[in-house]
């Protein structure tokens, strides 16, 4: 085990865990009580970089991993490279496609990217005109991120024209609006250090809420990787005409991205594919799911990049030849006692359940965990997070059937 001290601010609780196998020490900012096994938590709020950076001078952190979108956006890499602390993380202005929806579209139109067709709009009566002669179903969505039902999948006008209203009278100040790609959605992850990346692993993502994509469009419920339903030939097109295409530009403008980037995609045809958005690092429903699949030293791989000494040292990334497959579970109602949960073979990665001073673990209403299982094949990490939901049933609870089908 390395005598390293990490910081990690954003609550990833499976990269967390990961790295807690790696260094001696593991700090969280904000963290959660779940991850006290495993890691300190530190009592500073993500987008509160400066205290961020003196906890990093103060507790000699040997390198700060950045995954909150709040934390990046108040360009904590910036900060912490001009004093000197090594940090894995992108600058603001280089990720600002990745965090601002509305100018990731425009980012993506720029580059000759294929994309749905979308609209951008701050007035509310310019988007109510759009919204009659507009194309159905379409997607309405935030410019960013930082509210949990950000967009809604609209089969009407008068859907679309109620979700639209209610994203510009609270306070948002634009609101996307595109077209509903069909197809199966993925996300490609690179991990880069601004001018030289290398692929992580390409994922399936499940983003509706019930079986069959029925319900409310979310940014995921589930995944597996790696992801067979997307043809190499498309893989080759997304990393060499999307990725390549975004970090060359960045370069050229002086503002290269350093850290983990996520390309969500659908593909509409066995030979085509739309880009819908970046990702600024791994999802928490996928993050597991990804580093199942990596046997690299993530703290080499991470220190490298920071360091400039990625494209000397790597020509790929080591992965393994299995699979993985999450799930995430919700519940509709706090205070419900989870059974069992110690017993199950997949990992837990924690979002809102807790334990109580009886140790029993305890529902929260709205996101709890993520489940993720790990097999040779994808039918048997299927067949092993099915046995798991099915042990843990709990009053209340509330996943996608058929994630594990």
């Amino acid at each position: 085990m390395k005598s390293k001290k990490i910081l990690i601010v954003g609550n990833s609780y499976a990269l967390a865990k990961k790295l807690s196998n790696i260094v001696d020490k593991v700090f969280v900012a904000p963290g959660n009580s779940m991850m006290a096994n495993f890691a300190e938590c530190v009592d500073i709020r993500e987008c509160n970089v400066t205290e961020l950076l003196n906890f990093a001078v103060e507790n000699d952190i040997d390198l700060t991993v950045a995954v909150s979108e709040k934390a990046i956006k108040e360009d904590i890499a910036s900060l912490f490279q001009a004093n000197e602390k090594l940090i894995f993380a992108p600058s603001a202005q280089s990720a600002v496609f990745a965090i601002n929806k509305s100018y990731a579209k425009k980012f993506l139109y720029k580059l000759h990217v294929p994309t749905p067709r979308f609209a951008i709009f701050e007035k509310l009566p310019l988007a109510l005109d759009y919204l009659k002669d507009a194309t159905y179903p379409l997607v309405a969505r935030c410019d960013m991120n930082e509210i949990a039902d950000d967009r809604l999948c609209c089969l009407t006008y008068e859907t679309a024209k109620c979700f639209t209203e209610d994203l510009l009278l609270r306070g948002e100040n634009k609101v996307v609006i595109e077209e509903y790609a069909y197809g199966h959605e993925f996300t490609m992850y690179v991990v880069t250090d601004g001018y030289h990346a290398i692929p992580l692993t390409t994922v399936a993502n499940y983003k509706f809420t019930e079986d069959g994509n029925g319900g409310l469009i979310t940014s995921g419920v589930g995944a597996f990787a790696p992801d067979y339903k997307v043809p190499l030939e498309i893989q080759e097109k997304v990393f060499k005409n999307v990725i390549l295409n975004a970090i060359n530009y960045l370069e050229k403008k002086g503002t290269p991205y350093l850290g983990i980037l996520g390309v969500d995609a659908v593909l509409t045809s066995p030979d085509t594919y739309t880009v819908l958005e970046f990702k600024p690092f791994m999802q928490d429903f996928d993050t597991q799911a990804v580093l199942n699949l990596v046997d690299e030293d993530l703290i080499e791989l991470f220190e490298a990049c920071a360091n400039g000494f990625f494209a000397d040292e790597y020509e790929d990334i080591l992965t393994n030849d299995k699979f993985s497959v999450s799930c995430l579970v919700n519940a509709r109602i706090d205070g419900k006692v989870i059974p069992d949960l110690d017993l199950v073979d997949s990992e837990i990665s924690f979002t809102g359940a807790e334990q109580n001073k009886y140790f029993e673990y305890i529902s929260s209403k709205g996101s709890n965990f993520v489940l993720t299982s790990c097999a040779s094949t994808l039918s048997r990490a299927k067949k092993i997070l099915k046995d798991d939901l099915e042990t843990i049933a709990f009053d209340g609870m509330k996943y996608r059937k058929d994630i594990c089908n």
